[in-house]
């Protein structure tokens, strides 16, 4: 099983204890700002390596919880 496929399978069973309310999921004013910084600090060529770090598990919450919602709103449609 590889990461992806772990990711997925999580994801499908948090989008299915509330899938009305997963779909709704947001990411918090202070989190997208958070982002915001350091996607600039790598277009400048100004982010360290433990920015990157941090960037790269911000991308990853953020394919986990667009998982969930896309799972969760297949339930809902179904």
């Amino acid at each position: 099983m590889s990461v992806a496929e772990a990711f997925g399978d999580v994801a499908s069973l948090i989008a299915q204890m509330a899938p009305d309310k997963i779909v709704t999921l947001k990411a918090s004013q202070q989190m997208s700002e958070e982002v915001e910084r350091l996607v600039t600090l790598k277009k400048e060529g100004r982010i360290t390596l433990e920015q990157t770090a941090e960037l790269e598990r911000f991308l990853a919450l953020d394919l986990f919880i667009s998982l969930a919602k896309a799972r969760a709103h297949a339930l809902l449609v179904k």
